[in-house]
């Protein structure tokens, strides 16, 4: 029996609710298990995790953020997805501003929670709170270790984050072939993983704005003074930034030019008129 109620429309405030819980719980998974690897791998001979457990954490991370807020907000918890949905899906632009806001404050809040919790052993590993474990927090060109420029990390967060939304937009296409059984978020993890695990080196992988800057905010204001440069001394923070807001929509766009407009059109359903 039909209980009379219109169903409950999100207000703007449940669905910034929503992204920041979301991307909250994205960052509590991925810097805490960056933060357990690097900093066994200081103190422990790295009996405690590696690249593998990272990529799936940060993957798991995803999933288990858009569980918990994609049935109010849509869980895009990540600012190139918004901006990719306002150009292609017809996303409201007067909304862009505020999901990002709430993305980035959700990042921020568990970086801090994440920074507070592993107080004594980064402390213990890393005293002058330097470079060694920054990426705990924030990514550098070539993980802080290896041969990648300022530019050549801004290439590839363009590839990387225009590989995630091309996939993103596959899967929630109604059109195509979309996961069953509410499948979706758990795919969407698994393309998380495959890119950390195949395009991880040349800058971390970061594929997500607030993802960097609000852990990277969060790392400066405890004690990591260099947040804001890489390795090199160039002022880095930037590329994390703009390399995926220009790469979720080239995805966007690849998927609509080589897959969206070529699927069949969904018929139309007929009303029939009930027998008596």
């Amino acid at each position: 029996m039909h209980s009379g109620k219109e169903p409950k429309v999100p207000t703007l405030l449940a669905e910034l609710s929503a992204e920041f819980a979301g991307t909250m719980i994205l960052i509590l998974f991925g810097c805490g298990v960056v933060a357990q690897v690097v900093t066994g791998g200081l103190l422990v001979d790295g009996a405690l995790g590696d690249h593998d457990s990272i990529a799936w954490a940060w993957g798991l991370g995803v999933t288990l953020g858009v569980y918990v807020a994609a049935r109010v907000s849509g869980a895009h918890i990540n600012p190139a997805v918004t901006l990719s949905f306002a150009l292609f899906k017809g996303f409201p632009w007067q909304k862009v501003g505020p999901y990002v806001l709430a993305q980035t404050a959700g990042a921020f809040v568990a970086a801090l929670i994440v920074r507070w919790n592993y107080t004594e052993v980064l402390a213990a590993a890393d005293p002058g709170h330097t470079l060694k474990t920054q990426f705990v927090f924030s990514t550098l060109p070539g993980n802080g270790a290896l041969p990648v420029s300022e530019w050549g990390a801004f290439r590839d967060q363009i590839i990387g984050t225009a590989i995630l939304v091309m996939l993103i937009f596959a899967v929630i296409d109604l059109l195509n072939t979309p996961p069953g059984s509410n499948l979706g978020p758990f795919i969407i993890g698994l393309i998380v993983v495959a890119i950390g695990m195949a395009w991880g080196t040349d800058a971390g992988y970061a594929i997500n704005p607030a993802r960097d800057f609000g852990p990277r905010l969060a790392s400066f204001i405890t004690g990591y003074g260099d947040a804001w440069r890489d390795q090199y001394g160039n002022i880095y923070f930037w590329v994390p930034i703009v390399g995926p807001l220009i790469g979720g929509p080239v995805g966007a766009a690849a998927y609509k030019l080589f897959i969206s407009r070529y699927l069949p059109v969904a018929e139309p359903t007929v009303a029939r008129t009930p027998e008596p």
